[in-house]
């Protein structure tokens, strides 16, 4: 069985610093908050041990912290996204010349095991009945993300449009999730794992690595919802589209990007030399490891620049 990394879930926005009487510095990093576990728990203290410094890390929606760093209302040495869109968004603010790709992930149907429901998911995640209908159970509570600022929020709409052109049901994305600001399913990525930890939901959207990383159970989906694989990307994942507002009042059509994580250092980061090596940390040999272990994906796809 291969080992996987078993974490306590954190507290975001997250202060995780080894404070330590002789550390050198202090190494900022803003990271995507599904991260959080192995950012905060495993790579961050592993750094900060190794080179002697303190590790302060804040994990929320990855839109919601590029727009923050870009306004100069916070500030760090590293970015980490999920997708490159959020990247993408402090290079065109100059904030960010380029980006390594250090790991993957792949939506899935997250499930508490302390739910009523929790049985059939299970029978689901082996194959019989089909998933979205156990999803369709009257009386089910699900949670996801809000996709005004965090791009899980957008991909589980992207996966349930997907979903249905894949299994030819029309009207599913909008009858299991509503409307897509539906303020009966949106919680805060930092909550989100936690409700459905304790019971407060029975279901809610995931990414395959933070879901595992918590050891909660959850049903896998077909790589052609999933959004995994960039193979996918242009000809199958691009019929998913959602409109959202920008800043300036217009309105543009959003598509899934695939589930790769992205690292780069900030171009005002106060310590430019420990966010270059924490970087290099991500793509190493122990790095990886440590990804690997909690249940990420191997990178996928090159250096955004």
């Amino acid at each position: 069985m291969r080992r996987r990394l078993v974490l306590a879930a954190p507290v975001i926005p997250v202060l995780s610093a080894m404070r330590s009487a002789h550390a050198a510095g202090v190494l900022k990093v803003a990271y995507a908050g599904s991260m959080g576990v192995v950012m905060d728990k495993a790579l961050g203290p592993a750094f900060a041990t190794a080179n002697g410094v303190a590790f302060q890390g804040t994990g929320q929606g990855a839109y919601g912290l590029a727009r923050l760093l870009a306004a100069k209302k916070l500030q760090a040495d590293v970015f980490v996204s999920v997708t490159p869109g959020p990247m993408r968004l402090l290079q065109t603010a100059g904030l960010v010349k380029d980006a390594a790709p250090i790991a993957s992930t792949a939506m899935v149907i997250a499930y508490s095991p302390k739910s009523r429901f929790a049985p059939a998911f299970k029978a689901a995640a082996d194959g019989k009945p089909p998933w979205w209908q156990v999803l369709r159970s009257p009386g089910l509570r699900f949670g996801r993300t809000d996709p005004a600022t965090d791009p899980q929020g957008r991909n589980i709409i992207f996966t349930m449009e997907l979903a249905e052109l894949f299994y030819r049901v029309p009207g599913l994305a909008r009858g299991l999730l509503g409307a897509v600001n539906n303020q009966a399913q949106i919680f805060t990525e930092a909550s989100l794992l936690s409700r459905l930890e304790s019971g407060q939901i029975d279901a809610s959207s995931g990414y395959q690595s933070a879901v595992a990383s918590r050891r909660l159970p959850y049903v896998t989906l077909p790589p052609e919802i999933n959004l995994s694989d960039p193979a996918y990307a242009a000809k199958w994942y691009a019929q998913a589209t959602l409109p959202m507002a920008q800043p300036d009042g217009t309105t543009t059509n959003a598509h899934p990007e695939p589930l790769v994580f992205y690292a780069g250092v900030l171009e005002d980061a106060p310590s430019s030399d420990l966010a270059r090596r924490f970087v290099a940390f991500l793509t190493s040999a122990e790095g990886q490891r440590t990804l690997r272990e909690a249940g990420y994906g191997p990178p996928k796809g090159g250096t955004i620049g």
